[in-house]
């Protein structure tokens, strides 16, 4: 059964009409010469759409991609896969709010899932949405902008205008209520709540939300180029798969990697507090949770193939730039911790990332050292609007998809976290002091208030290190050598050479410091590092601290 049309009572399919928009595109920016279009376009030649597909949970390391065989058909290869690409925070909220915004947690504001930790606050639709990289493809450049799938955990909060408010800067809105459903949930139809049911034919989300971004292609306006943003709720929880994928995948288990059920010896308290080795009821449950997790992808697949085919059907696939990725990596059983996100390893902060569109060759590689924060600019760069414009802290993908030679590209990122912990003893676990949260059955838990930490992860030809400090009475500190131990088992901040633990050290402080073009200055292996004291201040002359600052009222 098709969905029913986006404008109730409106005409079905095959009849002329509009989709019901939020309120007339702003094109007088665009007469002004906002957008100059993409730079190299030949002259009068139509300005590239944008797809942006954003998963939920899903991560690299762990073979994320390996359920997802059309994607990587018609995506990966006939583009750009990018081997190197991490988010500045692995948690739903954060980052999301990274991909809009083009800025790291600690500009953005944005700490947890939380609306006390500004997801989807009245402070961050204040300051932060009118802002975003959407925002400006609209007022500026004239876009059709199109949202389908979950926006940031707290979105229809009554705290926070409920499913009335509609983020500036989208066209057509279609939102949903909090957090990855698949069934029993609700939507914000251009502000408007629908309420959708159990019945899989007309209300398994992953299917709602490419039938109507069909929809969408079908009957936009066709004079001016229009971004999509499709964010699903797979490979997140509750897992519930298509009828027709829950029997698939039923000899696959969780990796048994090297790091998979040990004891995480040298790391944090958090994670040398998780009991080594699992149980086998833990085990069974990871194992079953990798396996569901694999089957929604299923739909995801079939999303992507539908959307492509649709796109070349209307002769619009060779003029769209289509972007996968997702929002945090994952981890199930490495260093026996059993299921969540949130941690500082690869496992967590690596997603994939895969491009194709026009000038990007086929069947391509990129180990060039990119992050969630960069997608904004690049999509930015594709309509023609100037990065120097803007606050964001990333770069433009742009010259390493059309493969620029001889590229000066950057060598390090930060990822930082806030964590989460209540004030009060879990009852279940008496034995654990309080401030821990996301506890399992057997009191092992994946947060705490003090998993707060800020990370240097670099890369370059001949340095793959990263550094990471935590903000709490230890200043416990973390460092790896990841060419020679892949799988983060030795934490070497003891053994490695002073000289470069103080590089690092300073390195790490710039970065929590920076805005915009200084969160793109040389990492400490470049040619052209120096070491510059005034850039670990802020505009008050203070050291910036390890916690990030409340958001602005």
């Amino acid at each position: 059964m098709r969905l029913l049309p986006l404008a109730p009572g409106g005409p079905r399919r095959g009849s002329p009409r509009h989709l019901p928009s939020c309120s007339p595109l702003l094109l007088l920016p665009l007469l002004l010469g906002g957008c100059l279009g993409v730079s190299g376009a030949a002259a009068g030649s139509r300005r590239p759409n944008v797809v942006l597909l954003l998963t939920d949970d899903q991560d690299e390391v762990l073979g994320g991609m390996t359920p997802l065989k059309k994607t990587k058909a018609l995506i990966g290869e006939m583009g750009m896969t990018f081997s190197s690409a991490y988010v500045p925070s692995a948690l739903c909220c954060p980052s999301r709010a990274s991909i809009l915004t083009g800025k790291y947690p600690h500009n953005h504001h944005v700490v947890n899932n939380t609306l006390e930790g500004n997801c989807s606050s009245k402070s961050w639709q204040k300051i932060q949405e009118p802002n975003t990289f959407p925002a400006i493809l609209r007022s500026m450049c004239g876009y059709q902008t199109f949202f389908a799938g979950k926006y940031l955990n707290e979105y229809g909060a009554p705290d926070a205008g409920g499913l009335e408010h509609v983020p500036l800067g989208w066209s057509y809105w279609y939102a949903l209520e909090k957090n990855s459903k698949y069934y029993n949930y609700t939507l914000s139809i251009n502000g408007k709540a629908r309420k959708h049911g159990e019945n899989y034919s007309v209300d398994y989300l992953t299917d709602v939300l490419a039938n109507v971004s069909l929809d969408f292609l079908d009957y936009k306006s066709n004079s001016e180029p229009f971004f999509m943003m499709i964010s699903t709720p797979a490979p997140h929880s509750p897992w519930t798969a298509a009828p027709q994928y829950q029997k698939t995948f039923q000899n696959v288990f969780a990796p048994r990697n090297k790091n998979f059920n040990i004891h995480g010896t040298n790391k944090h308290w958090l994670i040398r507090q998780a009991k080594t080795p699992m149980t086998n009821s833990s085990i069974q449950f990871l194992d079953n949770a990798f396996r569901k997790r694999w089957q929604t992808l299923l739909s995801v697949d079939d999303l992507v193939e539908k959307l492509v085919k649709r796109l070349e059907f209307n002769g619009e696939l060779n003029n769209t730039y289509i972007f996968y990725t997702s929002d945090n990596g994952y981890h199930t059983g490495q260093f026996s911790l059993p299921i969540d996100k949130r941690q500082l390893y690869e496992f967590d902060i690596k997603v994939p990332l895969l491009v194709r569109g026009p000038g990007i060759k086929p069947n391509q590689t990129s180990k060039m050292l990119v992050a969630n924060i960069d997608l904004g600019p690049t999509i930015l760069d594709i309509a023609g609007y100037s990065l120097n414009k803007t606050q964001m802290d990333g770069m433009s993908l742009l010259p390493i998809l059309r493969g620029a030679s001889n590229l000066t590209w950057r060598s390090d990122i930060l990822v930082e976290y806030q964590g989460e912990g209540r004030n009060v003893t879990d009852p279940t676990c008496p034995s654990l002091s309080p401030g821990v949260s996301q506890c399992f059955p057997d009191c092992v838990c994946e947060d705490a208030y003090n998993n707060t930490y800020a990370c240097v992860r670099t890369t370059t030809a001949l340095w793959n290190l990263q550094y990471c400090e935590f903000d709490d009475q230890e200043v416990f500190v973390e460092v790896y050598n990841l060419t020679a131990d892949p799988e983060q088992i030795t934490n070497i901040a003891k053994s490695i050479d002073p000289e470069i633990l103080g590089k690092m050290n300073y390195r790490l402080m710039m970065l929590q410091s920076c805005s915009g073009p200084t969160c793109r200055t040389p990492g400490v292996f470049d040619p052209g590092y120096r070491f510059d004291p005034r850039l670990m201040f802020n505009n008050h002359g203070s050291v910036r601290t390890r916690r990030f600052s409340k958001p602005p009222l």
